[in-house]
């Protein structure tokens, strides 16, 4: 009984570290307001598209995004650009 529980713990706690948490645009994101009108017909499916704007509190940040089978992008991350001076 113990082992089943300890198992059950496990997976569950395995499946949280798994799940990768969605990033919701801004103002200022390509996807912002839907996916951009424009196909990206060119590049490769799986390739990462940069997008430097200001974040929601005015400080540069950069977004990265991967182009999709369906030629739509999928917001990855988001990351605040800080100044070395």
């Amino acid at each position: 009984m113990r082992k089943a529980i300890l198992a059950a713990g496990l997976a569950a706690g395995l499946a949280a570290c798994t799940a990768i948490p969605e990033i919701e645009p801004i103002p200022g994101s390509i996807t912002y307001g839907g996916q951009p009108a424009t196909k990206l017909t060119k590049a490769p499916a799986g390739s990462v598209l940069h997008h430097r704007l200001d974040d929601e509190y005015g400080h540069p940040a950069e977004e990265t995004y991967i182009i999709q089978p369906d030629r739509s992008l999928r917001l990855v991350r988001r990351e605040q650009i800080v100044d070395p001076n």
